[in-house]
């Protein structure tokens, strides 16, 4: 098992190497807090810790931040709050652990047995029977398998309904910008919709003004829009706003306002805001829905790894 000395803080635990977790069996989750893939397996990651830590498992969870505002201590420490995640968190912000794993992925499992070696890893979603028996097999125990059942933005995907890859807004990996004008790179500009009637599936258009960024858009002046085409059982957007006080948006379906399976919920101090199938979300029932709003959507399969910056991949 590689060094944790790069870590820039811990929280939930005093600092952990080698000598501390001699004799344990270590799972080592990579996350970044508004991946909706490591949502969707956040609730096994948290069933495993709590299930097994008396038989001597520690959940060791790695953030290494994806986007700017990931860095911010504030936001990680609310996601672990908001996710019930109680086992130790080393924060990454230099990719110095992620580098010592010569890891590429969001989100990552390693399995450390109790001489400190890896014996198994997976990325990305699924596996997950296959997964607690690699854990039973290192505590070298045999039992019924923890109850898991994901919820709300935690809840597993429609993936037999899925057609909607996850879409950045940003410069650098903007893709099927529908807008008339070209996007221009870091320069305010007023932009207009394409058109209903124009947009494709998966495209998405801006109007009113915006400065686009390199990995985000920012709305300069107030009664700006952004519509995005999709094709989904849920939508998972994510905010980035430049204070952690509350900022109103509305949200169209369908260009109509949602009804009451169709209200929108948001936490902008985490930077999300989501509209899914439970309590924290609310269900879409849209497979062409237009959504507008300071949005990205991040829902794909497992199977797609696309590149991402610090060359990392994204596996559902």
């Amino acid at each position: 098992m590689p060094s944790l000395g790069g870590a820039t803080g811990w929280l939930n635990s005093e600092p952990l190497g080698p000598a501390e977790l001699r004799g344990h069996v270590v799972l080592v989750n990579f996350w970044t807090l508004t991946c909706i893939n490591w949502l969707r397996q956040e609730p096994y990651v948290r069933a495993w810790s709590q299930t097994y830590r008396g038989d001597g498992l520690v959940v060791l969870a790695v953030h290494t931040p994806e986007f700017w505002f990931e860095h911010e201590i504030d936001r990680v420490r609310q996601a672990t709050r908001e996710r019930a995640i109680d086992y130790p968190v080393a924060l990454d912000n230099d990719y110095a652990i992620w580098s010592a794993f010569d890891n590429h992925y969001w989100p990552a499992l390693y399995f450390v047995d109790r001489d400190g070696i890896i014996r198994d890893d997976h990325f990305g979603e699924g596996r997950y029977e296959q997964s607690e028996r690699v854990i039973q097999q290192l505590l070298g125990i045999d039992r019924e398998f923890a109850n898991i059942d994901g919820l709300g933005v935690e809840a597993e995907a429609d993936w037999d309904h899925l057609r909607t890859p996850e879409t950045y807004l940003g410069y650098e990996r903007s893709e099927h910008f529908a807008s008339p004008n070209d996007p221009a790179f870091k320069q305010r500009r007023a932009y207009e919709f394409p058109g209903r009637q124009r947009l494709s599936l998966n495209h998405w258009g801006l109007a009113g003004e915006w400065t686009i960024g390199r990995e985000n858009v920012v709305l300069d002046q107030a009664g700006g829009s952004i519509t995005y085409r999709f094709h989904a059982r849920d939508a998972h957007l994510v905010l980035s706003p430049g204070t952690h006080e509350p900022i109103p948006f509305r949200l169209l379906l369908d260009e109509k306002a949602p009804g009451a399976r169709h209200t929108a919920s948001t936490s902008t101090r985490m930077g999300t805001a989501c509209f899914g199938t439970a309590a924290s979300t609310s269900s879409c029932d849209s497979t062409t829905g237009l959504a507008s709003g300071h949005s990205r959507s991040r829902s794909w399969r497992p199977a797609p790894k696309r590149k991402r910056s610090h060359s990392a991949k994204c596996a559902g």
